[in-house]
This record gives C-alpha cells, sequence and structure tokens, in this order.
C-alpha cells in the first residue's frame, strides 16, 4: 500500500537501532550504529512506500508541558547512553545538512509534532507514521496509518484501525482512555492501580470512555473493579491527560519543504564517505540511478 507522505518518529527509531545493530564506529573512532540503522530504515522507506513527502520528527531538548502536569512523568526511565545522545545529534546535522525535513518545538514532544502535522496533511493525503510507540495509535484513521518496525529494522507492521482492535481490543479513538485506565510504565503514569489491559478494554468496550464509566459506576459488577475506579480516580484522567497526543502545536506547517526531491545527494554521499558507510553508499548510487526517486 502506497503513501504519499511519511512521518518518522526519529528519536523511537533511533533508540531501536542503537539497541538492536551492532556497535559500529566510524574511521575516527566515532559511534555510529544507531546512524547507520536509521539511514538503513530511511532508504527502506522510500524504496518500499515511494513517498512524495518526507519528515523526521524530534523530541526537543529538556522538559515539556506533560512535565509540567506531573513531575513523575519519564521519571524512571534511564538516563540515555552517552554513545545514543552523540548519535541523536549527528543525525540531526545529517538532516538538516542532506536537506531531509526534521522537525522540533521546544516543550513539545515528537509525538505532538507527529500528531499536529498528521491531522493537517492528511487531509489531502494519506500518512504513514514510522514508530515503534503504540500510543500513537490513537492517530490512526482512514487516513492515517502506522509502520511498525519488528525484528530489528528489518521488517515492519502496517497498523489501520481494525489492527489497533486487534492489538489493544478497543478503536483508535478510545486509546487515550485506555491509557487512562492502564497507565504506561515506561512513561510512568500511572491509570487505575490493578486494572490491567483486558479488563481496561472490557471496561471501554461496554462503556465507550472513561467519562461513561465513572458515570455507570453502579453498573459494574465487580466491587473490586469499583473500588480501584473510584481510588484513582484523578490518577485515571490525569493519565489520559498525559496520553493525549496533541495536535495543535504552534509550528508552521509548508508542504513545499517536506518534498523528498528536496534532499541532496550530493551532501549524503560526502557524509556516508566520511563515516565510512560504504554499503549505505551503494544503496544511495542504486536509488539515485535506477529509482530515480530524487
Amino acid at each position: 500500500m502506497n503513501k504519499k507522505f511519511i512521518i518518522v518518529d526519529g528519536h523511537a527509531v533511533l533508540h531501536r537501532a542503537f539497541h538492536a545493530l551492532p556497535a559500529l564506529t566510524s574511521p575516527d573512532g566515532q559511534p555510529t550504529g544507531a546512524v547507520y540503522g536509521f539511514f538503513k530504515m530511511i532508504f527502506r522507506l522510500w524504496e518500499n512506500f515511494s513517498p512524495e513527502y518526507f519528515l523526521v520528527a524530534l523530541d526537543a531538548p529538556g522538559p515539556n508541558f506533560r512535565h509540567e502536569k506531573f513531575v513523575g512523568y519519564q521519571a524512571k526511565r534511564p538516563k540515555a547512553d552517552r554513545k545514543l545522545v552523540d548519535q541523536i545529534i549527528l543525525v540531526g546535522e545529517i538532516l538538516n545538512r542532506a536537506k531531509i525535513a526534521s522537525k522540533q518545538k521546544e516543550g513539545f514532544e515528537a509525538d505532538d509534532i507527529i500528531g499536529t502535522v498528521a491531522k493537517k496533511v492528511s487531509k489531502n493525503l494519506p500518512v504513514l507514521i514510522v514508530t515503534g510507540d503504540k500510543d500513537l495509535m490513537q492517530l490512526v484513521n482512514d487516513r492515517v496509518s502506522l509502520f511498525l518496525p519488528k525484528n530489528g529494522l528489518s521488517s515492519g507492521q502496517i497498523v489501520e484501525p481494525s489492527q489497533v482492535k486487534k492489538d489493544l481490543g478497543v478503536g483508535p479513538d478510545q486509546v487515550v482512555d485506555y491509557k487512562g485506565l492502564v497507565g504506561d510504565s515506561s512513561d510512568n503514569y500511572p491509570g487505575a492501580l490493578g486494572i490491567g489491559p483486558k479488563t481496561g478494554a472490557k471496561l471501554l468496550s461496554r462503556f465507550g470512555t472513561i467519562k461513561a464509566i465513572y458515570d455507570n459506576l453502579d453498573k459494574i459488577d465487580s466491587p473490586a473493579v469499583r473500588k480501584k475506579l473510584v481510588d484513582y480516580k484523578d490518577d485515571v484522567f490525569l493519565s489520559a491527560d498525559l496520553a493525549k497526543i496533541d495536535c495543535r502545536v504552534p509550528i508552521k506547517i509548508n508542504l513545499g519543504e517536506y518534498r523528498l526531491d528536496r534532499v541532496d545527494i550530493e551532501q549524503l554521499k560526502l557524509v556516508f564517505s566520511f563515516l565510512g558507510f560504504r554499503s549505505l553508499l551503494a544503496d544511495l548510487e542504486k536509488k539515485d540511478q535506477q529509482m530515480n526517486l530524487f
């Protein structure tokens, strides 16, 4: 299935590449495994989906508005490996140098950039979001799909509305409320302690929303479930608020800046040659000559 606009969750793909691939180094000893894997994935996306428009969304440094709402947000995440941080910076520099569109906004996460751009451009173009983060399933609809990399970075799965229901037991429009009920350990927001995925999906299947659940507590048969919902009501609504992607990030969206034919292939060749990415150079030559993408 071809998609005309691809948005890549940059940090998600870089994290996956960093942990899935060998620890490569450049001729001058610089760690480059995540950089190599990132661009290998990008080339595969270009080849498989032939997008006309392409964007890499990145997390901005520092806290975002979710940290202001909940001081414990992402508090349990281990500190990023310095070798990964250096490669994230390097990828940003390469994207800029090669004129591959990227975007970040202080105070927001890449998810919010993705949601904002996808909401606007999907009115005219089908969108494919590349991410390992299932939170973005809330954005899926008949115009927006996800591509979840699998087996490291070698393959992936297209996620459309029916697959969200199959994976989580709820529809895309219920993902935020689902996260509110069950929480998220990776982002460290609590949900209702003791309400797991099956119970959360069952409640939403019956009542539709967390508001409707709380409006109908007397209709829930299990006293234990009722008590958990009552005891952790504030946590449920806070968690849903934290899980919700902000699709109104104040950024300018100019479709022309995302065109893939703007990419400076010669700059990519220079960078890859310096970093010792011989196989990527070969891929680049092949794409430039045989596929005429650019």
